[in-house]
């Protein structure tokens, strides 16, 4: 029920009636061999692992943990699985930073259909576009500031919404709806559908309210505020209403009971409770991602409303807006990231005025609802006549259609799909990382744990019912020790390894810098651990040497941690030898670097030692 979720199953449906194509969806949020995804029209493989132990290490690591999320530990093996003709990527950008990375990145056709919300846009994603001839953005915010930068190649195109489902029923079933639900016909309804997040300004939109209710307007003494949320997740919103001295009478929830899949609109009274429909104890609750109406019940509950005011900091889409245009509902809308397009003279809709902040950390720019500008307009529509509503509401509905609808979407999509050529998959764009030096971590699964080794050490994704597996596993059982074991598969990982070996790319990359006076070296002998405690030098000894270059030695699985590092020239693969401080710098013209700096495992870190003419030491007391 979240907006990628949305758009992904109208676009999919849409794809599929086509006839014209064999549709693969990799489900994030579903285990690789999920077997609920067999019942889907089209095949689904879902991107996390089986393995319970490894999904268990994996959230132990927060960047890891991401990753899964994102579906990156499975991403390679479905490319090399499904062999697609086209790479269609839906999800937020951070998804994305390791993907374009991939060695098979642009060599099918990639595409990539991304959120960008908010301003100074991430330089990763100004990065990626640059190497996206495919790329589209949900707003037109974003693309028209990528455009700006010069990246005059992206486009936007929007979220896909089923126009079917959401439309104005007839004045008496409205007023059926609202008698079912304790709601007299003349109260005046504001509506927000939303998932409770931090970035969905309900305080202001709490203050706006109240500032209507002791405004003294014709419709003030009726209104009501209608909060399509859960509860139990992001804003206190109990608590704010008790603060802001609001009759609690007059914030309505909806509450959906799990077992008869009926739902009641009414005052808060507790995020679970017993069902009154169907008798079941602590059944109904208020909605969540998971467990809430269906289209049909969702589109009653938008024509319950009077109007529809979706105060927020910042936003992708935000769906909601457009389901409610669809039954010709006056819309407020913050006028930031994805609010300009709801506001423009073409979609009917009404700007909120908003104040801006920053975000700590990002520093992106965000908004503040003001809650003066929500009470105008609430107070403007109220006094609109049915007439003036009845005509911006079918204008906004037909916007919509125009520019929003699965039929336009799809279209677009499918314009794009014919233009690509079918590949022949004859380039090898496995990542061919052979890494002798892994250490697996502690997996109490044996089939878990030589899953992982493969994984890491040769780049191979298998699955339990694999013959190497089940060898090895066999091999455990009957009393092998997994330390030989590892010791076996790190000779085969060493007879393997055909291309150059790291010493001899250390020494090719390095030329870049012809000049040993202008190297600097640090070697990291550590893992990711020490590497990350490591960065925080960096900037420091880019300042001692403002006009030398920064190579970084470390081991592989390290990389990640050091990628888009500023203060970084080159990373260098660790190589035997490479922690030898009188190889790195010599005597005179011999050696590597000016100064190289030897990081030690933090286990040996007592023992740290650098020459005389290394003034890190001296700057890293202070």
């Amino acid at each position: 029920m979240s907006g990628f979720g949305k758009n992904c199953k109208n676009i999919l449906k849409y794809l599929c009636s086509t006839g014209k194509y064999e549709v693969v969806e990799f489900a994030n949020a579903y285990k690789w061999s999920d077997p609920s995804l067999e019942t889907l029209p089209w095949k689904c493989v879902g991107s996390g692992p089986d393995e319970r132990s490894i999904i268990i290490e994996n959230n132990n690591d927060t960047i890891l943990s991401r990753e899964m999320s994102y579906g990156l530990l499975k991403l390679d093996e479905i490319i090399k699985q499904e062999k697609p003709d086209i790479y269609i990527g839906a999800e937020d950008i951070w998804a994305f930073i390791k993907t374009t990375k991939k060695p098979w990145w642009n060599k099918i056709t990639c595409m990539l259909w991304t959120t960008l919300d908010s301003l100074p846009l991430l330089p990763e994603s100004i990065d990626i576009a640059k190497n996206t001839p495919h790329y589209f953005t949900w707003a037109n915010f974003a693309k028209e500031e990528l455009h700006r930068i010069g990246l005059k190649h992206v486009k936007c195109m929007h979220g896909a919404i089923e126009t079917k489902s959401f439309y104005k029923i007839k004045k008496e079933t409205k007023e059926q709806i609202r008698k079912a639900n304790g709601i007299h016909k003349d109260d005046f309804i504001i509506g927000f559908v939303f998932r409770n997040q931090l970035r969905k300004s309900v305080p202001n939109l709490l203050d706006g309210f109240k500032l209507f209710k002791d405004s003294g307007s014709s419709k003030s003494s009726s209104a009501k505020l209608l909060l399509h949320t859960g509860w139990h997740e992001g804003w206190d919103i109990n608590s704010l209403i008790k603060e802001k001295k609001i009759n609690k009478e007059d914030i309505l929830t909806t509450y959906y009971c799990e077992n008869c899949k009926k739902y009641s609109i009414q005052p808060f009274s507790g995020d679970s409770k017993d069902c009154s429909m169907c008798g079941s104890n602590q059944s109904l609750k208020t909605i969540s991602v998971k467990n809430g109406p269906t289209e049909k019940q969702l589109n009653e509950i938008y024509n319950i409303m009077d109007m529809y005011c979706h105060p927020f900091t910042s936003g992708g889409q935000e769906i909601p807006i457009q389901e409610a245009k669809l039954c010709e509902l006056i819309t407020a809308s913050t006028n930031y990231s994805c609010g300009e397009d709801m506001n423009t003279e073409q979609a009917h809709g009404l700007a909120l005025e908003w104040s801006e902040y920053r975000e700590p950390g990002t520093q992106f720019i965000k908004a503040s609802t003001r809650p003066e500008s929500i009470f105008c307009q609430i107070k403007k529509v109220s006094e609109m006549s049915e007439k003036e509503k009845q005509e911006k509401g079918l204008k906004s509905r037909q916007f919509v259609i125009n520019n929003y609808s699965t039929k336009i979407i799809g279209s677009q999509l499918e314009e794009i799909i014919d233009s690509v050529k079918p590949h022949s998959f004859n380039f090898n764009f496995s990542e061919k990382k052979i890494n002798p030096d892994y250490t697996p971590p502690r997996i109490s699964d044996n089939s878990g744990w030589i899953i992982d080794l493969y994984r890491n050490m040769f780049s191979i994704y298998l699955k339990k019912e694999d013959p190497s597996v089940q060898k090895w596993s066999n091999e455990i059982k009957n009393g092998k020790n997994k330390s030989e074991i590892l010791n076996e598969l790190r000779k085969i990982a060493l007879a393997e390894i055909k291309h150059e070996d790291s010493e001899t790319l250390f020494r090719k990359k390095i030329k870049r810098v012809p000049d040993k006076a202008n190297r600097i070296g640090v070697v990291c002998q550590g893992g990711r651990y020490e590497t990350f405690l490591s960065t925080a030098m960096l900037e420091e000894l880019k300042n001692l040497y403002p006009d030398k270059k920064i190579f970084f030695i470390t081991h592989d699985q390290n990389r990640p941690i050091l990628d888009k590092n500023p203060h970084i020239e080159e990373f260098l693969p660790f190589f035997e030898g490479c922690d030898n401080q009188a190889l790195m710098e010599g005597a005179g013209s011999e050696g590597f670097f000016h100064v190289c700096y030897i990081l030690p495992k933090l286990q040996n870190a007592k023992n740290l030692h650098h020459n005389g003419n290394d003034k890190i030491s001296e700057a890293l007391k202070k």
